[in-house]
């Protein structure tokens, strides 16, 4: 989930290649169908998949719909016409070597492969060749996961996942009351298998589609756990998952507290709700916490800004061809209390959005660590096969201009999270919070 990850965020160590190999050994549990090897079904296979190709790389015919960290919700309609509407790789010497490839694997690899798993893997090591981490291939199935994160309601384990620096994605929090809970998944576990699946160099999404499935059913999963020497295995139920990303609790001395732990479609509302019941019971001051929010929609993000900032810019964004688009907020419901925000160094993308514009407009202060420092936008692009692809399409900027890409925002209050004090119940950057937060009421 979506999202639930990103979301610490640090970049896998992907590598050119790595995901065009692995579609096909896993062969995606289905019965592989023999090749017949001569040279002209080859050549005419190949033509096909380049043709293919055109049509990704023209962006011909599809259904376009924007994310943005994910979704931006505007329509692009310029994209053939800078790109000339052409593919220049697609010549006949590109069509050559491939065709020799598929007659080479055909002859020599040990066991059948499908076509459609060769295509995947031609399409996702094209992506792959960009080397930026968040641009991705999706087929059918991996879109319709992507999609239901985005929306916050999925069938899965209830865990929160975002890119670790070790090559795999890492759990970056377990939902309360969940199987992942239950079966023992803990934070920070890197998952390292799924079904036996190696995961090393596989974004997000993949990992995300692979763990999730039919309701009552069950996934395999082995984690990589700090200081246990072995890989640790769990057999965990999947089952409808609503995320909670909003959670509200009000203290006694005015204090309103608010969680958002992502941003997908149903957290505008959830925030909404949290938002006007603190209001109702004189909140006097209030906390947002994004620790370990790893970001999600652009359109969620700026209805919440909305909600708090003043007049004025939230972000914006520049692609390459230094186009600049705007997300402005009227600043009729600007927060009247005072404010802190909670961030550390798995804050990212979205939550960056909220908090670079709550410092640049000095409406609160941010207690905590660096965010993580995901700078990018990303767009998701439908194509007419139920296939899909996301790229990195512009930078964003703080309403004072600052990319924060590969930075990060640093906190007004810098406050290392206390790992012993926490197993003993004390969340000491809560707790500072609470401090500053204090201190601004009076």
């Amino acid at each position: 989930m979506q999202n639930q990850y990103s979301n610490g965020n640090h970049e896998m160590n992907n590598q050119a290649g790595n995901q065009m190999n692995d579609p096909v050994q896993r062969g995606n549990g289905q019965k592989s169908r023999p090749w017949t090897s001569t040279k002209y079904y080859a050549l005419g296979m190949v033509t096909g998949i380049l043709a293919a190709l055109a049509i990704v790389l023209g962006v011909l015919g599809v259904v376009r719909f924007y994310r943005a960290v994910l979704p931006l919700g505007r329509e692009d309609t310029s994209l053939e016409a800078k790109s000339g509407g052409t593919a220049s790789i697609t010549d006949a010497s590109v069509e050559k070597k491939l065709a020799v490839l598929e007659d080479t694997i055909a002859k020599y690899f040990w066991k059948d492969v499908e076509e459609e798993t060769l295509e995947d893997g031609l399409y996702r090591g094209l992506l792959d060749s960009l080397e930026d981490p968040y641009s991705v291939y999706y087929t059918n199935e991996e879109l319709v996961a992507l999609q239901q994160q985005t929306e916050g309601i999925y069938y899965g384990i209830g865990a929160y996942i975002q890119d670790g620096d070790s090559g795999y994605v890492q759990i970056s929090r377990v939902i309360r009351n969940t199987p992942a809970e239950e079966s023992g998944l803990m934070q920070g576990d890197y998952i390292y298998k799924v079904d036996d699946e190696d995961m090393q160099g596989r974004d997000k999404s993949y990992v995300v589609s692979k763990i999730k499935g039919e309701e009552h059913t069950y996934v395999k999963m082995t984690v990589i756990r700090e200081n246990v020497p072995e890989p640790v295995e769990f057999n965990v139920e999947r089952r409808k998952i609503e995320s909670p990303t909003v959670e509200y609790e009000m203290y006694d001395n005015g204090m309103a507290y608010i969680q958002i732990t992502e941003f997908d479609l149903v957290t505008t509302g959830q925030f909404e709700s949290a938002y006007n019941q603190a209001k109702a019971e004189g909140m006097k001051g209030l906390i947002i916490d994004l620790r370990s929010n790893p970001g999600g929609n652009l359109s969620t993000v700026c209805d919440i800004a909305r909600m708090i900032l003043p007049k004025g810019m939230i972000v914006y964004t520049e692609d390459k061809y230094g186009k600049r688009e705007e997300y402005t907020c009227k600043g009729d419901h600007k927060i009247e209390v005072p404010l802190v925000v909670l961030t550390n160094g798995y804050s990212a993308s979205a939550s960056e959005i909220l908090a670079g514009a709550v410092k640049d407009y000095d409406i609160g202060k941010l207690v905590g660590t660096t965010t993580f420092g995901k700078g990018i936008v990303q767009k998701v692009i439908n194509l007419s096969d139920g296939s899909a692809i996301k790229l990195t399409v512009s930078s964003y900027f703080t309403p004072n201009g600052n990319n924060i890409h590969g930075i990060g925002i640093e906190p007004d209050v810098e406050v290392p999270f206390d790992a012993d004090l926490y197993k003993n119940g004390t969340d000491n950057q809560l707790e500072k919070a609470k401090e500053v937060l204090a201190e601004m009421m009076h």
